[in-house]
């Protein structure tokens, strides 16, 4: 029996990635994506799944409660994964409030509109919808920045640093708000930076490679020392997938992928597969541009840094590992080459 569930921001980044994985792997699920399109989201991104009979897209506001309601009751929704979320850190400073409206006002919304269809009172569920999951994909950014050992776990206290961040904790507090006060059936996912394929052009790696390309300068903020852990998309994915289906009732779970990697680090590895892969030599645009560089590292420059700038972020993923026994199939070095070869063949 096809049970349809709500998938939210899948024209974005890690949802486009998420929902083709999904639909090929479970022949039981309908999908309803509601996505507002915001400047992240491309459905260009979803195109493989546009004829599939088991994925419906809406255009439409998490932060709509009679749309989310009407959509609810329409497809008879019974779990929702929530991808949807402003996520670009930059954006937060200049633009605080979209990312509070959104991610804490789209956030309650729905869960808000969820506890009431699937409920009947706290910590009863209406029969037919007893096993309904409120699943809430967050991030390693609302556990602030790291000194140079420690590893983010489940247990690590909250301290955002950025709107961005603190939106994203604001909206996980309400999800465990109804697990604790309604008895409704949640479970969250904080991630480290993911990268790989669709990713939106203004975030790190996508810049790299693309300002590369053009024969651009490549910007990096401060000294470049400021250390991320690496996940692929798809790995990630494949998280999402076991926690919604096996992971325990009111629980969160760290998704990490053990890549750390400095800014520069990460600049320097691109360019080098660049340089193998697309050298210089047939770039036409730098050829045609005259510009007199040897190498796509000689484009670096270092600019001003990002206000609030975390040091470093790193999670420690051994809950999922040991209770769900989720690996990561991609190293970074290997994650990498493939993101930028699917990127040379976008070109």
């Amino acid at each position: 029996m096809v049970r349809s569930i709500l998938v939210t921001g899948c024209a974005g980044f890690i949802g486009s990635n998420f929902v083709p994985y999904f639909l090929d792997k479970y022949k039981e699920y309908t999908i309803v994506n509601l996505d507002l399109l915001t400047y992240a989201g491309n459905l260009e991104n979803l195109k493989e799944c546009e004829s599939n009979p088991r994925y419906k897209f809406i255009k439409g506001d998490i932060c709509n409660r009679e749309l989310v309601e009407f959509i609810f009751s329409e497809y008879d929704i019974k779990g929702v994964i929530h991808f949807a979320a402003e996520s670009h850190v930059d954006n937060s400073i200049k633009n605080p409030g979209v990312f509070i409206e959104t991610n804490v006002n789209g956030t309650f919304t729905l869960l808000d509109v969820a506890q009431k269809y699937w409920m009947e009172k706290p910590f009863t569920y209406k029969k037919e919808y007893e096993g309904c999951r409120f699943h809430h994909i967050s991030t390693d950014e609302v556990y602030g920045t790291l000194n140079e050992t420690d590893l983010f776990t489940e247990e690590t206290p909250y301290a955002p640093n950025s709107p961005y961040s603190a939106s994203k904790a604001s909206s996980d507090m309400i999800v465990r708000s109804y697990q604790e006060t309604y008895g409704m059936n949640t479970v969250i996912t904080n991630c480290s930076n993911n990268y790989g394929p669709k990713q939106h052009d203004e975030k790190l790696i996508p810049t790299i490679i693309r300002k590369a390309l053009a024969g651009e300068s490549i910007p990096i903020y401060g000294d470049g020392k400021n250390i991320r852990d690496w996940l692929y998309v798809l790995d990630h994915c494949k998280g999402i997938d076991l926690v919604y289906h096996t992971g325990k009732d009111g629980n969160v779970y760290n998704i990490g992928g053990r890549n750390e990697r400095s800014n520069l680090q990460i600049v320097d590895t691109i360019c080098t597969i660049l340089d193998r892969k697309y050298p210089i030599s047939i770039n036409k645009i730098i050829q045609n541009s005259k510009l007199n560089i040897q190498h796509y590292k000689d484009l670096v420059i270092f600019v001003e840094d990002r206000a609030g700038h975390d040091r470093r972020y790193a999670i420690d993923a051994s809950k999922l590992e040991n209770e769900l026994s989720w690996r990561a199939n991609e190293t970074f070095d290997t994650g990498i080459v493939k993101t930028v070869e699917w990127y040379l063949e976008k070109k």
